[in-house]
């Protein structure tokens, strides 16, 4: 499939999504091929199993109804917030008629939501959204914002960790004139050489100094004492090092300098514009400005430089369950999420301020996603049907685009992204940890890469040191750590504790494996997710092989 081809497919997966589709449009999509090069059975739509039925006509439940997902749904260990609905109301193929959302959670019809009023009308209760391939909601995540946030022109300090909004061009050549590279003597043409003073100075004297003016041309057979870094006087030739010269007095005051090994022509002389000329390109744009990049910039004569801003996320923790401190008690969890998102956002090139706690309550909800300037809101939590799950009612009270709801992956099913303005965009995150930390790596890292103008890495694949067991369906994320083996070299193997709830094995993880349908055995080549970091130590490497300590979901 062309690129142009993919482009088509999936500008029609998301007016589908959205239910903005013709009939024609829907009908046509149920048959055209999407990245298989095949036309996809009745049942089939982008790779959705059920979102067409046998006649070719939109099925908002998928394959055995609602696709409810207790395990992921639940906002921390002990099962979902909520049930959700056993069955939707009939869907008119054609209108869409009859207030069943599309998969993009907006109703295609039914009475319009009035986003000014923070109680409004009641809604009714949208149906099970069918949820998308992996990576389709990873392209639509990528694809979701226009570019990268405007560029801005900070000093030097202000700009590490940010990628460059332009190639990097030298100012200047580097270095910008001859340099002596070692201590020692610039000297003239073949010795041995008269040892003059610099500055026709007498007695001792400390030649030339890095830093000092040029100084004068240097005579034919003459020598001067010159330090690392000074500017190499006109008419030498080499540099000697002061450990591989002698000097000595001679007849009549004379002082003679005497090489201990052969000098070559140049020798330890960095020439001007050795490293780069004024105008080479040093570094492309999107590059991350480090601390050697700042050092170079400065090298170039850079004060300022022009870079993407790290995006701006605000962070809302939901749920009347979570504590801040302490020890669950009484039916409370502590929050996970909380001291987690932050640092990981950072390290995904965005910022984020102290997450907010809210309670569960759908006005205190809305104000906080109205009110909020950031580019995007991260929620954790209420992504699902319960009676206490308020992000898909408040994205309609909102008018929001709903891109994404619902993905093919275990951990982290009823994950979420939604536009709530052009420029800015909400990812919802299943509440259980790791499931969170699957709608990271699923939906915010690459919303975020795009925002921030960071390169994606490039995908690496690695052979699975034991089996993995897959989903019947969805592909599965599954914390690894890397081993050697003399057979297939660097392989991952799967940790234990990999339920939806737990986060003893993302911990210890140095990867995260995609996990195809299915599974695989060991040797099996999987797609593997860098992780920001890798741990130091994984008692999981040596100790814990892949099993049922992992729990179900």
């Amino acid at each position: 499939m062309t690129e142009g081809e993919f482009d088509a497919a999936l500008d029609a997966a998301l007016a589908v999504a959205n239910g903005s589709a013709t009939a024609a449009a829907r009908h046509a999509a149920a048959s055209e091929p999407y990245g298989t090069g095949r036309a996809h059975r009745a049942g089939d739509s982008y790779g959705v199993p059920g979102l067409y039925d046998a006649h070719g006509l939109f099925d908002a439940h998928g394959p055995g109804g609602a696709r409810g997902d207790s395990a992921d749904g639940a906002h921390g260990p002990g099962g979902a917030r909520g049930p959700g609905p056993a069955s939707a109301p009939d869907l008119d193929p054609v209108s869409g008629a009859g207030g069943v959302p599309s998969a993009g959670g907006t109703p295609s019809a039914g009475p319009a939501i009035d986003s000014s009023s923070r109680s409004g009308p009641a809604t009714p209760a949208p149906g099970p959204a069918p949820a998308i391939p992996w990576h389709t909601a990873r392209d639509i995540a990528r694809r979701a914002a226009p570019g990268p946030l405007p560029a801005e022109t900070a000093p030097l300090g202000e700009s590490l960790g940010r990628p460059l909004a332009a190639p990097l061009g030298a100012l200047t050549d580097l270095p910008p004139f001859d340099t002596s590279a070692m201590d020692g003597w610039a000297v003239s043409g073949p010795g041995p050489w008269d040892l003059a003073p610099a500055g026709g100075a007498t007695g001792p004297h400390p030649g030339i100094l890095a830093g000092h003016a040029a100084a004068g041309p240097l005579p034919d057979g003459h020598a001067i004492a010159i330090a690392t870094g000074a500017r190499v006087p006109a008419g030498a030739t080499a540099v000697l090092r002061s450990e591989h010269g002698e000097v000595r007095e001679r007849s009549g005051g004379r002082t003679r300098l005497y090489a201990l090994r052969t000098v070559s022509p140049g020798q330890d002389i960095r020439p001007r514009g050795q490293e780069c000329r004024r105008g080479d390109q040093l570094l492309p744009s999107g590059a991350v400005v480090t601390p050697a990049v700042l050092g170079l910039a400065a090298a170039a004569g850079y004060d300022e430089l022009t870079t993407c801003p790290r995006p701006q996320v605000e962070v809302l923790v939901l749920g009347d369950e979570l504590l801040r401190h302490g020890r669950p008690h009484g039916g409370r969890i502590r929050d996970a999420l909380g001291p987690m998102l932050g640092p990981w956002l950072h390290e995904l090139g965005a910022d984020a301020a102290p997450s907010r706690h809210l309670a569960d309550d759908p006005d205190t909800l809305y104000e906080a996603i109205a009110s909020s300037r950031a580019d995007v809101v991260l929620t954790t939590g209420g992504t699902a049907a319960g009676p206490v799950d308020h992000v898909h009612p408040t994205l309609r009270r909102l008018g929001s685009e709903v891109l994404v709801d619902g993905v093919e992956v275990r951990p982290g099913h009823p994950m979420l992204l939604a536009r709530i303005t052009p420029h800015r965009h909400l990812v919802g995150l299943p509440g259980n940890p790791l499931a969170a930390v699957s709608g990271l790596l699923t939906l915010a890292e690459p919303l975020l890469r795009t925002l921030s103008a960071r390169r994606a890495p490039a995908t690496y694949r690695a052979p699975l040191w034991s089996s993995a067991h897959g989903h019947p369906r969805d592909t599965r994320l599954v914390p690894v750590t890397y081993r050697d083996d003399e057979r297939y070299g660097l392989m991952a193997e799967p940790l234990h504790f990999h339920g939806p709830a737990m986060l003893r094995g993302i911990a210890a993880a140095d990867a995260v494996a995609v996990v195809p349908p299915g599974g695989g055995d060991r040797g099996t080549e999987v797609e593997v997710l860098e992780l920001p970091w890798s741990a130091e130590w994984s008692p999981a490497a040596t100790t814990a092989p892949y099993g049922p300590a992992g729990g179900t979901e």
